[in-house]
């Protein structure tokens, strides 16, 4: 954490300059990376960002500015007035001391040795196995500290260390060109032997190709395609879209929304994603948002909190120093189901495992249409092979309101922790030669 008074200093300076309200945000990280390329280490790199950004409402009128490394106190205040004079009157959005001064660090942080070790096993027990793949991949050690002051009289700040690997297997049959991808993020450790295991099970069952089920079949999303699934469900969560009447739930709470299995909600010391206060000094809270299918709560900042008259919730997060403050997840949980991905397998008797995917996701519309990366067939409760040239479509709403099935094998992916899902109702397409 920066131990100069830069940020009392903008403070003071833009109180100073007339501004009747100001807030400095602070973003200091440090991420060590190693890459893998064919099967051996490429590159090792280590990158520091220092990142300011002063807000402050002049007669009511807001304005931001960014520096990136050194600041000069002086000419940031003068652009954020200066900005601040191009904006509409908006609400005053500084938070009052809520929250206690800084919070310990979750996380642990690995030397790059580790890192290089952590990347060397994993290719190599991949390569035991299949000796003719080609392994690339990522390892990171990451520590970012912020720091939120504001003229109320907030200063709070934290540390967060995280790891994350990401491993991808290339294998070339001929003119059959297959690409097997898995990550992890987590706190403290890293599960090598687990992401290696999900890795080879892929790949044995990609070891031949199979016709796909068509038509209207049951689909088995694993857990990390599974995601795509609840950035829909988060979009409609979002205040944003319900003030703007762009979610199909704005005038849902208290009514069934989804299938009576599914339950959502958000835990701040939950998982590599956890955050003890959003990006306005507003402590994060554990809140459910759907209970058993029916929907109890939308998230918020404090500005769409307050248009909404229900407050914020504690999710006011910036996309980037550059932005104002929006409601934004910092993590989503799924409550996982009670069987695993391969007794959610044994149950189908014809169905496809999408596990990649090319496309973009429904949006808040929920209307989809992906190109199957990486997936299979599934015969007689078991996996026959990849499928190849197959398209999965539907909408994410309907799909979840029936026939929902969960696992009990739920991940991190990204700031969502999902478990697999089988669901119905979607079209599958692609070349059958049965």
């Amino acid at each position: 954490m920066s131990t100069d008074q830069l940020a009392e200093q903008l403070l003071e300076l833009a109180l100073k300059s007339g501004a009747e309200a100001a807030e400095v945000f602070e973003s200091r990280s440090l991420s060590r990376t190693v890459f893998f390329e064919a099967n051996r280490l490429k590159q090792q790199m280590s990158t520091q960002t220092e990142g300011t950004a002063l807000r402050l409402w002049c007669s009511g009128r807001p304005g931001l500015a960014v520096a990136y490394g050194p600041v000069d106190a002086i000419a940031l205040v003068e652009k954020a007035i200066a900005l601040s004079h191009l904006n509409q009157p908006d609400l005053l959005g500084l938070a009052e001391p809520q929250c206690q001064d800084f919070y310990p660090d979750l996380g642990q942080s690995v030397p790059v040795e580790q890192l290089v070790n952590w990347g060397e096993q994993a290719i190599d027990w991949v390569r035991v196995a299949y000796p003719e793949v080609l392994c690339m991949g990522e390892w990171d050690c990451e520590a970012e500290s912020i720091r939120l002051l504001n003229s109320k009289g907030l200063d709070c700040g934290y540390t967060d260390t995280t790891l994350s690997c990401y491993l991808t297997a290339e294998w070339v049959r001929g003119d059959d060109f297959l690409s097997v991808s898995d990550g992890q993020t987590l706190r403290g450790d890293l599960d090598v032997n687990g992401i290696v295991q999900q890795l080879l099970q892929r790949l044995e069952w990609a070891s031949v190709n199979a016709t796909p089920a068509v038509g209207r079949v049951p689909v088995l999303f694993t857990a990390k395609a599974a995601d795509m699934l609840w950035g829909t469900v988060m979009a409609a969560l979002n205040g944003k879209q319900v003030l703007e009447q762009a979610s199909p739930w704005s005038k849902a709470l208290g009514s069934q929304v989804v299938a009576d299995r599914i339950t959502l909600f958000q835990q701040p010391e939950a998982g590599p994603y956890s955050c003890p206060f959003d990006d306005e000094g507003i402590p994060t809270q554990p809140r459910v948002f759907i209970q058993n299918g029916v929907l109890e709560s939308f998230y918020t900042d404090r500005t769409t909190g307050y248009l909404l008259g229900m407050g914020t919730t504690g999710n006011g997060f910036r996309p980037g120093l550059e932005s104002y403050p929006t409601p934004s997840l910092f993590n989503l949980l799924v409550q996982p189901g009670t069987r695993s991905l391969e007794q959610l397998i044994a149950q189908l008797d014809n169905g496809v495992v999408v596990d990649q995917m090319l496309g973009s996701g429904a949006g808040i519309s929920g209307d989809f249409s992906i190109n199957v990366d990486l997936g299979y067939r599934i015969r007689n409760g078991e996996i026959v092979g990849r499928v190849k040239d197959t398209m999965v479509a539907g909408n994410v709403y309907q799909a979840l309101k029936h026939g929902v099935e969960l696992g009990s094998d739920a991940e991190w992916n990204g700031s969502c922790y999902t478990p697999s899902a089988i669901v119905e109702g979607l079209s599958v397409t692609g070349r059958n030669d049965n």
